[in-house]
């Protein structure tokens, strides 16, 4: 199941007990079950035609062609009634006990190649579907027939197949050969989506919070809070937006919105800022957090007269473009995360209340700082 997998296999798994309503871990879990059991009947086949060439026609040949007679079927029913797991029950049965009947035909354990090693799949695939629980006890009725083939190891030997020295290596490579490969085919796909799932997980993380928040919250709960002795924050609001949204339809103003905020969050990009948040059409954006500099206050300003140039190539139809007003304020803040579920990164303190009206009192097309801002744009 590499990315190399061919587009037709895909295709095919995408249409197996296919369901419109169907989530996409269901649908994963429906590509990954038909893709494995497709697998094992395959194997099955294999087998039966292995045995028949060593051993002639009887129990021992039979048995992998029944594994697939069996889970085949269970597929087909599954497609039908769109339920995946009854295609995952007769996996986990028929590789568990139809492995332990091959083992038991054959007689001793190193005279099967320990063909049981197949009967492992079936715990895997219980815990790839169900919880740790459940897969926890299909492996235990892995481990009793582990130890029955054991305990009673003479007495099959005496009733089973009379094997040679170079059939017992045929089987023993065969058998942990292809079961092993299918194990770490399927491992490899289960890590690659758990990595890629990890990634999106990731990023979207960094969307939210500053990179060191993100790395806190990611290995312990609880209240997180950190104290700024200095950063720059800046507020800007769309001053005439209201009108403009008046008679639009809602998608076009999101749309309008976005747009804007597109622009502003790449300039915060560019003079490594960190954005904190909209609200409406207002805009909230902090220098200082993720490295501490002096010069915080001076990429803030810088930011500030990017937004005011943006915003001028933002066209409000009629020719016409938007205007802004900034506030910006330099001092100490709180920051942290806030909430348990849909939390939100936000910052505390006189520093945010003074930026904020700053940016209120301001003039549209402005850019409003107080004296210590100004003060040190002048000396720094």
């Amino acid at each position: 199941m590499s990315a190399e997998t061919s587009p037709s296999i895909i295709a095919l798994a995408n249409r197996f007990a296919y369901d419109p309503a169907d989530s996409d871990d269901v649908r994963s879990e429906k590509n990954a079950i038909l893709l494995l059991a497709g697998s094992c009947c395959l194997a099955g086949l294999i087998w039966s035609w292995v045995y028949l060439s060593f051993f002639g026609p009887g129990l021992t040949a039979a048995l992998p062609f029944a594994f697939t007679a069996i889970v085949g079927p269970a597929l087909a029913v599954s497609h039908v009634t769109r339920n995946h797991r009854i295609a995952i029950y007769a996996q986990i049965v028929c590789i568990i006990y139809v492995t332990t009947l091959v083992q038991f035909s054959i007689g001793d354990v190193l005279d099967s190649g320990f063909v049981m090693v197949w009967a492992f799949l079936g715990p895997l695939v219980a815990l790839m579907f169900f919880s740790v629980g459940q897969a926890a006890v299909w492996f235990a009725l892995f481990l009793l027939n582990v130890l029955a083939a054991v305990l009673f190891s003479d007495f099959f030997a005496a009733h089973g197949q009379s094997v040679v020295h170079g059939q017992r290596l045929a089987f023993f490579a065969m058998n942990l050969g292809i079961s092993s490969s299918i194990i770490f085919a399927f491992a490899t796909y289960y890590v690659r989506t758990a990595l890629t799932e990890k990634q999106k997980a990731d990023r979207l993380l960094l969307n939210i919070l500053p990179a060191k928040t993100a790395r806190t919250l990611k290995v312990r709960e609880g209240v997180i809070a950190e104290e700024f002795e200095s950063v720059s924050v800046l507020f800007a609001d769309i001053t005439d937006f209201t009108e403009y949204a008046s008679g639009k339809k809602p998608t076009e103003v999101v749309s309008k919105l976005n747009e804007i905020f597109h622009r502003f969050d790449q300039l915060a990009d560019r003079y490594g800022l960190e954005k904190i948040k909209t609200i409406g059409d207002a805009y909230m954006a902090v220098g200082g957090l993720s490295e501490p500099s002096e010069r915080h206050c001076h990429a803030i300003a810088g930011m500030a007269c990017a937004m005011m140039e943006s915003i001028k190539a933002v066209d409000r139809g009629g020719g016409r473009t938007f205007s802004i007003r900034i506030g910006i304020h330099t001092g100490p803040v709180v920051a942290g995360v806030i909430g348990t579920r849909k939390f939100a990164y936000d910052l505390w303190g006189d520093t945010v209340n003074v930026a904020s009206r700053l940016e209120s009192s301001g003039v549209p097309g402005r850019i409003q700082v107080s004296e210590e801002v100004y003060r040190r744009l002048q000396t720094d």
